[in-house]
């Protein structure tokens, strides 16, 4: 048999032909120890829904509120309540301090009691901007597990205290915690168009509305609402937090928020008629929320007030097809980049006057009124 002479860097011993491959690769010195990567995330693990259930129950007065709630915002959404209701969704962008929530929250209370023939008040709260479930000491360091729990005890004290809630719909996971104590529920503009948002809608045992998209379209949220009607198979948690697919059972409680966008307003009656018309077409239920902020404030929160009061015209000259409003409201207005009490840390509101004279608007005009503030 042939004989090779090995290379250089090889052994100098004679190989054949047969064994020189393997023998000179497994002569080959061993490369420098690679460094060790780091993780592409670090994981944190989470306590699962029935955990935080079971440590943070509702109260047998929050479960009152919450079934009263859904019960009097689906007879308004659907037509069904017989004083025939403003449904009105107040209250901030987001919640980052629960000692001002609840400030806010006693006020609506005491509102609530003065109008009990003309509005029923509730709070709008999105318990994260990321906010207070995600990053709850605002200081980048995603403590999600601390706001898991403050969000879940801010919701039940609240709701323990007689105010239904309502909140966006952000997270497909952190909802999960918190769904049994939500009155109402929001998908917004950059997340309507999200098939798995429309699951989360069609799952939801509470009315869900979703916003136009943000170039104002409706078709987007028709397709949304006309896709959360029907049941649907997914992917998401269960309640001991495993992965798991779920089925839905659809949800007929799902309509249109009208919030303007980037080519103008959309709450004029020209707009709020031909919504109604759109869905009516399309079998989806002609039963309209409009959004006094965003778009149609231009993004302006000032321009709120306007807005109501251009919508309780139309509504008392008999436009039945809007059967709610929302306003971004709380305490102090404006935002703020800083800390400073009872004012917005995200998209500016108007201050408490400013929502009492809104709401003595919508009585003067002799609109029957649900109004519902929500904290986000």
């Amino acid at each position: 048999m042939h004989v090779l002479d090995p290379p250089r860097f090889y052994s100098q011993n004679t190989v054949t032909a047969d064994s020189w491959e393997t023998k000179a690769v497994s002569s080959i010195p061993p490369p420098a120890s690679a460094p060790v990567p780091e993780p592409r995330d670090n994981n944190l693990p989470l306590p699962s829904p029935k955990g935080l259930l079971q440590d943070i129950p509702q109260t047998t007065a929050s479960l009152t509120t919450v079934s009263a709630g859904k019960k009097d915002v689906a007879d308004v959404v659907c037509g069904r309540d017989p004083l025939n209701r403003l449904l009105v969704v107040v209250g901030p962008c987001s919640i980052h301090d629960p000692k001002e929530a609840l400030e806010y929250c006693d006020r609506l209370l005491q509102a609530r009691e003065k109008h009990k023939d003309e509005l029923l008040i509730k709070p709008r709260t999105v318990t994260g901007w990321k906010g207070l479930i995600m990053d709850p000491d605002m200081d980048d360091s995603f403590n999600v597990n601390k706001g898991l729990r403050l969000g879940r005890q801010l919701l039940a004290e609240i709701t323990s205290r007689g105010m239904p809630v309502a909140s966006e719909m952000l997270s497909l996971i952190s909802t999960r915690y918190v769904d049994d104590m939500l009155s109402l529920g929001f998908v917004g503009a950059r997340t309507t168009e999200s098939q798995l948002h429309r699951e989360l809608a069609s799952a939801s045992e509470f009315p869900v509305g979703f916003k136009n998209g943000t170039d104002g379209s409706l078709i987007t949220a028709l397709n949304a609402v006309r896709a959360a009607q029907v049941p649907h198979r997914y992917l998401s948690i269960c309640e001991n937090g495993a992965a798991a697919v779920l089925q839905s059972r659809g949800n007929n409680d799902c309509f249109l928020v009208l919030r303007g966008g980037s080519k103008g307003t959309n709450y004029d009656s020209q707009s709020t008629s031909e919504a109604e018309a759109e869905f009516a077409a399309h079998g989806a239920l002609p039963r309209i929320m409009v959004d006094c902020s965003h778009g149609n404030a231009q993004n302006h929160h000032e321009n709120q007030p306007k807005v109501a009061e251009d919508l309780a015209k139309q509504i008392a000259a008999g436009r039945t097809g809007i059967m709610g409003v929302m306003l971004e409201s709380y305490i102090n207005g404006g935002n703020r980049s800083g800390l400073r009490y009872g004012v917005s840390v995200t998209d500016g509101c108007i201050g408490w006057e400013s929502t009492t004279v809104v709401k003595s608007t919508l009585v003067s005009q002799r609109v029957p009124c649900l109004c519902r503030d929500v904290l986000s």
